[in-house]
């Protein structure tokens, strides 16, 4: 019964992303959608109760350590690790580990950025 159907080939819709003869995705269509990046220091548990007597001056004890990496979240997934510096009175991230990808050229980042000197800075969120 199959046998009888016919189709057209099929070709990419309009703005559809390109993959390249490598396999990879072309990344270039992607360069300018916004993303939101969270630095996050550490998580807790703690009762419904505890969490509503919270006020002014409560101190909040979390999982880790001081002198230990914080994590940077891209959409609330972890993709580096880095030191919380302090930048013209603002927090930043000093990147020291990227998760579970290969390392990108600073001339790539550049590329993708043609005003930017170099790579771009971070901000927590």
């Amino acid at each position: 019964m199959t046998d009888d159907l016919q189709f057209d080939d099929l070709q990419p819709a309009p703005g559809a992303p390109v993959v390249g003869s490598d396999g990879r995705l072309d990344l270039e269509r992607l360069t300018d959608v916004k993303v939101e990046l969270t630095v996050e220091v550490g998580r807790t548990r703690m009762s419904l109760g505890e969490a509503l007597a919270l006020g002014p001056g409560s101190v909040v004890t979390v999982d880790r350590l001081a002198d230990k990496p914080v994590d940077l979240l891209c959409n609330g997934r972890p993709i580096a690790r880095g030191e919380v510096v302090v930048i013209d009175e603002e927090f930043g991230l000093r990147i020291t580990e990227v998760i579970g990808a290969e390392p990108v050229a600073s001339t790539e980042l550049a590329a993708a950025d043609p005003g930017a000197g170099g790579p771009p800075a971070l901000e927590a969120a």
